[in-house]
C-alpha cells in the first residue's frame, strides 16, 4: 500500500505545483504571444479545444470517478489493482472509438483539415491519456511525485520552446512541444504504475459495476467541457483566429488564477471520499469549512486586483497587440470565485457524498446558459461576449449547487460574519490601489510590481485587524512552529 501523507504535506506539494503553474506561464506566454501573435495563438487554442472534446469522450467520467473509487479501496492493494485494470480496459475501448471518429472528423471537416498537422499532433493526447492514469496518483495522494514530475517536464518544455519556436510559422512546433510534456508525464506515470498495483491478470473483471457512475461523470464532464471550451470553438467558427487569440490571452490569466484558488481542493477529494466511506462526517464538514474560507480568502483579493490592473497585465503578458483583450479579461476574472466555490460544492461535497447527478444537472444548466449567451453576444462583442457567457455559466452552476446543499451549508459550513469580512476587506484595500493607478505612470512591469506590493500586504493587514479566522490560524501556526524550531535548536 502506498504511504498516505498528511493533508498539510499534500497541500504544500500541490501549492508548489500550483506556483509552477503560475510562474511558468509568466515565462512562456509573453514569449509565445509575441512570436506567434494573436492568430497563431488562436489556431493552437482552437485546435486544443476541439481535441479536448474527443479526449473527454475517450475518458468518459474516469478522471473523476477513478479518484473516488480508488480512494475508497486504496487500503487493499488487490482490490485497488483489479479496479485500476477495469478502468483502464474501459478507457482503452472508448479511446479506440474516439480515435476513429477523430480521424474521420479531421479529414471530412474543412476547418479541421486546414490545420491537419496541428490536429493530428494534438490528437496523440487521446492515446496518451490511457497511459497517464493521473486519477490513480491523485487517489493515492502521491502529490510529491505529481509535483516533481510536472515541474521537470515544464522546465524541459521551456528549453525546447526557446530553442525551437522562433517565428510566427512555428505554431505547429509549439503545439508539438506542449504535447511532448504531456507524453513524457503520462509515459512516466505508466512506468511507475507497478509500484502501486499488481500487473497480474484477474479472471472476474466486472466492468458493468463502474458504468453507471462513469456515465454520470461523463455527462458531467461533457457539460463542463462544452461550456469551458465552447467559447473558443464558437469564436473560431463565428469570428477569426485573431479573436480567438485575444480571448485566449484573457483566459490565460483567469486559468492561472483558478489554479491558485482551486489548489487546496485538488488534494481534498481523495481524503473527503475516504472520510465519507468510513462514516467520519464531522471531519468531512471541518475540511469543507476550511476549504470555503480558503477560496474566499484567496479569490477576492485576486479578483479585485486583476480587474483594476487588467490593462497592465495584458500588456505585460501578451504585448500591445492584445490590448483589445482587456475588457474580456475584466469580465471573466470574477468567474474564479464561482469556479472556486463550485469546486467545493460539486467536486468536494456532492461527489464524495455520491450525489454527482446534481453536479451533472448544474453543469448542464451552465452549458445551456453559455451556449445561449454565446449565440447572442459573440457576433457583436467577440471575445468580450464569450467571456460574459463563461461568467454567467459559472454563476448558474454554483447557484444550482447551493440550492441543493442549502441545509448543509447553512447549518454546518457557512458563517456569514466571516464571509462578510472576506468579501469586504479586498474592496477596502482597493482604495489606495485605485489612487496609485490613477496618480502614477510607470511601465507595466513596474506598475504591477509596485501595486502588488502595496495591495496584497494591505489586504493581509486588514484581515489581521479584523481578526479574520483563517489568517489568525495561519499566523498562530507559523508562530508555534517557529518557537518549536528555535527550542529544538537550543536543545
Amino acid at each position: 500500500m502506498a504511504k498516505i501523507k498528511s493533508i498539510k504535506y499534500n497541500f504544500i506539494m500541490n501549492f508548489i505545483l500550483t506556483a509552477s503553474n503560475f510562474i511558468f506561464p509568466l515565462i512562456t506566454f509573453p514569449y509565445v504571444s509575441r512570436i506567434l501573435l494573436a492568430s497563431g495563438n488562436g489556431k493552437i487554442a482552437f485546435v486544443s479545444s476541439i481535441v479536448n472534446y474527443f479526449v473527454m469522450v475517450a475518458s468518459l467520467g474516469i478522471p473523476t470517478y477513478g479518484i473516488r473509487i480508488c480512494a475508497t479501496v486504496r487500503d487493499d492493494k488487490d482490490r485497488l489493482s483489479k479496479t485500476v485494470h477495469e478502468l483502464i480496459l474501459i478507457h482503452s475501448i472508448m479511446t479506440l472509438i474516439a480515435i476513429l471518429f477523430f480521424l474521420i472528423s479531421v479529414y471530412s471537416i474543412d476547418k479541421f483539415f486546414q490545420e491537419k498537422e496541428l490536429m493530428l499532433i494534438n490528437g496523440t493526447l487521446l492515446l496518451l491519456n490511457v497511459l497517464g492514469v493521473n486519477w490513480l496518483y491523485s487517489a493515492l495522494e502521491q502529490y510529491d511525485y505529481i509535483t516533481i514530475r510536472s515541474i521537470f517536464f515544464k522546465i524541459l518544455s521551456i528549453i525546447l520552446m526557446f530553442a525551437l519556436v522562433r517565428n510566427k510559422s512555428d505554431y505547429i512546433v509549439y503545439g508539438a512541444i506542449t504535447i511532448f510534456a504531456a507524453a513524457g508525464s503520462n509515459i512516466l506515470n505508466f512506468i511507475n504504475l507497478k509500484k502501486f498495483i499488481f500487473f497480474k491478470r484477474y479472471h472476474d473483471y466486472n466492468l458493468k459495476q463502474h458504468m453507471k457512475p462513469i456515465i454520470i461523470f461523463f455527462a458531467q464532464s461533457m457539460a463542463i467541457t462544452i461550456y469551458t471550451n465552447l467559447d473558443t470553438v464558437m469564436l473560431g467558427f463565428m469570428k477569426t483566429d485573431n479573436d480567438v487569440g485575444l480571448y485566449t490571452a484573457a483566459v490565460k490569466v483567469k486559468t492561472i488564477l483558478c489554479s491558485l484558488v482551486t489548489s487546496l481542493g485538488a488534494v481534498l477529494l481523495p481524503r473527503l471520499s475516504y472520510f465519507v466511506s468510513n462514516g467520519r462526517k464531522e471531519e468531512f464538514y471541518i475540511l469543507i469549512r476550511k476549504a470555503f474560507g480558503f477560496v474566499l480568502l484567496i479569490s477576492m483579493p485576486l479578483i479585485v486586483y486583476f480587474v483594476i490592473m487588467a490593462k497592465d497585465s495584458i500588456l505585460l503578458l501578451s504585448g500591445s497587440g492584445y490590448i483589445d483583450a482587456v475588457s474580456a479579461m475584466q469580465i471573466i476574472i470574477p468567474s474564479i470565485l464561482f469556479i472556486g466555490l463550485s469546486n467545493i460544492t460539486g467536486i468536494q461535497m456532492l461527489t464524495p457524498l455520491k450525489k454527482e447527478k446534481y453536479v451533472l444537472i448544474s453543469v448542464v444548466v451552465g452549458a445551456i446558459v453559455d451556449l445561449i449567451i454565446n449565440l447572442l453576444c459573440i457576433p457583436p462583442l467577440g471575445a468580450a461576449g464569450a467571456a460574459f457567457g463563461t461568467l454567467m455559466a459559472e454563476i448558474f452552476v454554483l447557484a444550482f449547487q447551493f440550492i441543493y446543499l442549502k441545509k448543509i451549508l447553512r447549518n454546518k459550513i457557512l458563517e456569514m460574519n466571516e464571509i462578510t469580512k472576506l468579501l469586504f476587506i479586498p474592496l477596502l484595500a482597493s482604495i489606495p490601489l485605485i489612487l496609485f493607478v490613477n496618480l502614477f505612470e510607470f511601465n507595466s512591469f513596474l506598475k504591477l510590481l509596485i501595486s502588488s506590493c502595496l495591495y496584497f500586504p494591505t489586504c493581509l493587514i486588514l484581515y489581521s485587524m479584523f481578526n479574520e479566522r483563517i489568517v489568525y490560524n495561519i499566523r498562530k501556526q507559523v508562530i508555534t512552529n517557529t518557537k518549536k524550531l528555535i527550542n529544538n535548536k537550543i536543545k
